[in-house]
């Protein structure tokens, strides 16, 4: 199974892009990892008004049909939350189940275009509180790590 993460931008952060490499190098020893920036999805600019239902750029109809196949979880507040061991579980039962990729859309301060979220198979939350998108996907991959150590019953879980 191969993990994509797809974001808008790098972090901002010294601090937190070092996190998401130590922690995208740690979840290599367990399976691929990716972390790629978003062509398809720009959300740069807070000013700009939230996305219409219909409006896709050339590159974010591109992004969606590179997911194809993949089993895409869009990071979104109303999405369902877990705990770390349930988390984990669903990674399991992903990889039982044969999943080749699953692609994980962390949007910028404007969410996630509506189209993404409708072929979305799962809606995920990280937090009822607000995140930035730097923080998101540094938490994101913390907790595909976690995941992965109570898989694994490695100590770092406990």
């Amino acid at each position: 199974m191969q993990i994509r993460i797809i974001r808008e931008g790098k972090p901002r952060n010294e601090h937190l892009r070092a996190l998401q490499a130590d922690y995208a190098e740690r979840i290599a020893h367990f399976t691929k990892v990716r972390i790629e920036k978003s062509a398809g999805i720009d959300l740069a600019s807070s000013r700009r008004r939230p996305f219409a239902s219909d409006e896709l750029t050339a590159a974010a109809r591109r992004l969606l049909q590179s997911l194809e196949g993949a089993y895409k979880i869009v990071l979104d507040p109303r999405g369902r939350e877990w705990t770390s061991e349930e988390f984990a579980q669903w990674l399991g039962e992903r990889a039982l189940e044969g999943t080749r990729e699953l692609a994980f859309l962390v949007g910028g301060d404007r969410g996630v275009p509506a189209p993404f979220r409708d072929c979305a198979d799962l809606l995920l939350g990280l937090s009822r509180m607000t995140l930035t998108h730097d923080w998101a996907c540094t938490l994101l991959l913390e907790q595909i790590y976690r995941g992965f150590t109570i898989l694994r019953g490695y100590p770092y879980a406990r």
